[in-house]
Order: structure tokens, then sequence, then C-alpha cells
């Protein structure tokens, strides 16, 4: 240790240390300590990971205040939930807060959690955390066709993460789970099982994920030699009681399935009251594979068969991901997708002959 960063030592433990004393322990300016503590991309690796160690050698912690002054940064990564979608209050959101949470502290920073009750105060609350320069950037958790959110922040500049993708794909950084690979694999499944009326109910056309997932479940009927059959196709199902409706139309026609795909967990659970409602037996008489892996998949009888999505890792991802492109990395090259986890549990079987 030098002479310097030990009077240092002594001192934190009575007066906070600056960025001057930082930069005189180190032999370095200020401004190098500084862009090398917000992982300015113009300073060696070598010398950030230098003055990060000597940073939390001596407990130093910049005002954010001040830093915020400086950098025009707050080091604060913001979220607004719309707690009117369907799931808004659902278990898997604790898993995902906790993730980002995680993926913003490792890096100092911190999160800005706000919510709107529609769309309209959706995009006001934005504006607000706008004014007020409460987040250097934004994951949007959720994607839409033709997002309103994204628009708004390109073309204010802000940084933004997607948890989704969009067609639109200039300035968009993402990360999002691979659903239509999901669908394409739960027909082969099925279709190995012996099944060949293959019903799908899919969730809200508004949303991104549905026109991938309708895409995965037709490459997979074409992938197992399948006949398209859209008398079999549902759409818009985002509740359980939608879900309902939909086993009920598609169990009435004439050749109904004898299995059925769901987008989301919560529309099959509804798969499940209609099958019960007309002495279906799940797992026998009707095959299910859902998609989302909530909870209450888990324990219902028999068990759903679904494919999961790790929330909390992908909190993380998306706070890591966020933060490289605050740091200057460009969107376009921030974009990362990763597979579900099957969980073959007891709601599929063969079929019946």
């Amino acid at each position: 240790m030098t002479g310097d960063a030990t009077v240092l030592t002594a001192k934190k433990a009575t007066a906070r240390v600056t960025i001057s004393d930082m930069a005189r322990a180190l032999g370095l300016t200020k401004s190098t300590v500084s862009r090398a503590l917000n992982g300015y991309p113009d300073i060696s690796e070598a010398t950030q990971m230098r003055v990060k160690r000597m940073a939390e050698q001596l407990n130093y912690h910049p005002l954010s205040h001040a830093q915020a002054i400086k950098t025009g940064r707050t080091r604060s990564l913001g979220l607004v939930l719309q707690l009117s979608d369907h799931d808004a209050q659902r278990p898997f959101l604790a898993e995902f807060l906790a993730g980002l949470s995680e993926g913003a502290s490792t890096e100092d920073y911190t999160l800005t959690v706000a919510s709107a009750d529609d769309h309209a105060h959706l995009i006001a609350t934005f504006r607000n955390l706008l004014r007020d320069g409460k987040a250097d950037g934004f994951i949007l958790p959720r994607a839409v066709q033709n997002d309103p959110r994204a628009r708004m922040l390109q073309d204010a500049g802000v940084p933004f993460v997607l948890f989704g993708r969009q067609e639109e794909q200039s300035a968009c950084s993402w990360y999002d789970v691979r659903g239509e690979d999901a669908m394409h694999e739960a027909v082969l499944h099925l279709s190995q099982l012996g099944h060949r009326r293959i019903g799908f109910i899919n969730g809200g056309h508004a949303y991104s994920y549905a026109t991938l997932r309708e895409a995965g479940f037709l490459s997979g009927l074409a992938h197992a030699g399948l006949t398209e059959d859209r008398d079999l196709m549902m759409s818009d199902a985002v509740t359980q009681e939608a879900g309902c409706a939909a086993a009920h139309v598609l169990l009435a026609r004439n050749n109904p399935p004898t299995a059925i795909i769901c987008a989301i967990d919560r529309a099959a659970l509804g798969v499940y009251a209609a099958a019960a409602e007309r002495g279906l037996a799940i797992g026998k008489d009707l095959s299910i594979i859902a998609y989302d892996g909530i909870q209450e998949g888990a324990n219902v009888s028999p068990p759903l068969s679904t494919f999961a999505v790790d929330t909390r890792a992908a909190g993380v991802r998306l706070a890591q991901l966020l933060i490289r492109q605050i740091q200057g990395e460009a969107p376009d090259t921030l974009r990362e997708t990763v597979p579900a986890t099957f969980l073959d549990r007891g709601s599929t079987g063969p079929a019946i002959t």
C-alpha cells in the first residue's frame, strides 16, 4: 500500500474519502478516476479494476447528487408497471423485481419503480420520471406491437431495454425467452405421443410474444407433417376465464383436438376447467402443454406440463444490458435470447385412437 493510501485508510474512519483523495493515492487525474468508476469505455479495463479496488479498500462512495450533476446520471434504472395488465400482481413479479435489483446493485445502481393504472397514465408516468431525472434508462417489460413506450424513449434519446422483441429493430436492445421455439417443441412432443389434431390457444395479439408463438406453433405442425387447421386455433386468451371459453369452442368442434397448446399457463388453467365440465381427464382424454411456469400450474391435478421462464435471471440480465447501454454500448449490439425449460409433468399422454 502506498503512503497516501495508508493515510487515507486512517482518514476513512473519521471523514469521507473524496475523489481527489483517490486520485492522489493512485497517481491519476480526478477525471480518469471518475471515468473509471463510471465504466467509460475510453478507460482501460486494467485501470478501471485498479480504481475500483482502491475504492473498495478505502470504502469510497460518491455523493449521488454531486455525481448526477457532473455526469448527468443518477445511477438509477427505471421500471414502470402497468397495474391493469392481466397478471400485474402475480408472484412472478417479485422474482422479476428481485432480479432487477440484483443486477442493478452489482454495478452500484439503484432501481426506481413506479406504477400506472392504464395506458394514458403509463405514458404520463414515463414523462414525469424523465422530466424529474429519476432514471438513466428504463426496462420495458412485456413488449407490445409498435410499442409506444419504446417510441417515446427513442425520441427522447433515453436508453431502454425490452423484455421481449420488436419487429422494428433499429435502436432497440432486448432480452427475451424464445417462446416460438417452445411452441414448436410442444407440437413435436405431442406428435410423438400420437396426437394429430392439436389445438392452439394464443395470448393477446397486442403483445409481441403472440405473433412469435403462433409462428412457432405453425412451424411445429409443418415439421411434424401435420395439417394446419385454423378451426383449431384461438387467440386473445390472457385469463383463466378466457382460456376456459376458448377450450369449450375447440372441444365442441365436430372433430375436436386431442391435445391443446396454450401460449400462457393462465389460459391452460382455464382448459382444465373446461375439460372438467365435459368429463374429460387431463393427460388421458386431453393433453395440455403451456408456457410460463407459474406456481399454480404445479398445484393442479395432474400438474401442468409447461415451458418455464426464469424471471429472476431475466431481471438480472435486463439490468446488466441496460447499464451497458447507459455506459455507451450501441443498443443493437445488446440483444439476447434464451430458451425456456420444459417441465414434462402429468398433463400429457398418448393420443386415444
